[in-house]
């Protein structure tokens, strides 16, 4: 168990849980701001969580499910506050309802996430401050105290597993629900180059190509909210074309970015696609959750193998912030 203390404080009304492991600070810090690692042990052994959104910035959320035994669904968000990389971050953490929507009639609660060296290894310290003292004991009665325990007891095995979150690793898709898809990758850089990669039209035609014998011809940006984009490909040999098209409908730059996506020219459905880059060891993790307007739709996106399609267009990303 890596929990080394659990302190309750009806007088500050307060929960402090401190946990200690074998691992360097920037290794627990990742694993707190990486959704694919985080979900692996913030939902108790028999609630595991599912991020739908998990932004580590000043102004940033996240939105999360924890699935149990009989398949029922408990939401939860948080909204970050303060964020200091490799030390702190503060967040305000609610219940959702069935939406995934903040629920009023559940209280929130102010947490901060310490982080630091050890002669060992690390801690992390989480600080939760509740609104009242009724609000304390609904949520102790409730069983907090156990299921953060519980949570817990996973966090070693996930700082254990290196190798499923390194970079060097292709872009993998993990599906979150019957209609959303999150595409996973740590790209070899800066946080701020990765952002300027996606949204500069010289850079994207340098490598948002797909398969060699592909040029992009057409590449309108869309860099504020409500402007709309458009690219295009092409074979080399011009025998064939096609391009998507859609607007941009949330910027929170350099970690955020939400549009939404369709084939050029046609009336069919849009996809939402929200993009987010985290700092990570190794570069930026990019996190792009793609929901679509069905299961079928979803299936047979997937279907094509779009994975490796956007794996080769990263790989080249990857080369042309390295030449630069």
């Amino acid at each position: 168990m890596p929990i080394t203390e659990v302190v309750s404080n009806a007088k500050d009304l307060t929960l402090t849980v401190i946990g200690d492991y074998a691992v360097p600070v920037e290794r627990l810090w990742d694993a707190h701001v990486d959704p694919r690692q985080l979900e692996r042990f913030w939902g108790p052994v028999e609630w595991p969580a599912t991020f739908i959104r998990h932004e580590v910035a000043v102004g940033g959320e996240s939105q999360y499910y924890m699935t149990g035994p009989d398949g029922t669904k408990a939401h939860g968000w948080f909204r970050f506050t303060a964020v200091e990389p490799l030390k702190r971050f503060a967040l305000i953490d609610g219940f959702g309802d069935a939406t995934g929507a903040p629920d009023p009639a559940m209280p929130t609660m102010e947490m901060v996430f310490t982080f630091q060296s050890t002669a060992t290894g690390s801690r992390v310290q989480n600080v939760t401050t509740f609104p009242s003292v009724e609000a304390m004991e609904q949520l102790v009665n409730m069983g907090m105290v156990d299921g953060i325990k519980s949570a817990m007891s996973q966090t070693d095995a996930v700082l254990a597993d290196l190798a499923s979150f390194a970079a060097g690793r292709a872009t993998e898709a993990q599906l979150l629900s019957d209609t959303q898809v999150r595409v996973s990758r740590v790209i070899r850089g800066s946080a701020e180059q990765v952002w300027r990669a996606h949204h500069d039209a010289g850079l994207l035609q340098q490598w948002l190509t797909g398969p060699d014998g592909w040029t992009m011809p057409v590449c309108r940006v869309a860099n504020k909210v409500g402007d709309h984009y458009r690219y295009e490909w092409a074979q080399v040999d011009g025998t064939q074309r096609f391009g998507f098209e859609g607007e941009l409908l949330e910027l929170a730059a350099p970690y955020r970015a939400v549009t939404t996506e369709r084939m050029a020219d046609t009336e069919g459905p849009s996809t939402r696609n929200e993009l987010t880059l985290t700092p990570v060891a190794g570069g930026t993790l990019m996190s792009l959750v793609i929901t679509y307007p069905t299961k079928e739709l979803r299936d047979m996106i997937l279907g094509t193998g779009m994975t490796t399609g956007m794996e080769t267009s990263y790989a080249r990303l990857e080369s042309v912030l390295k030449a630069a």
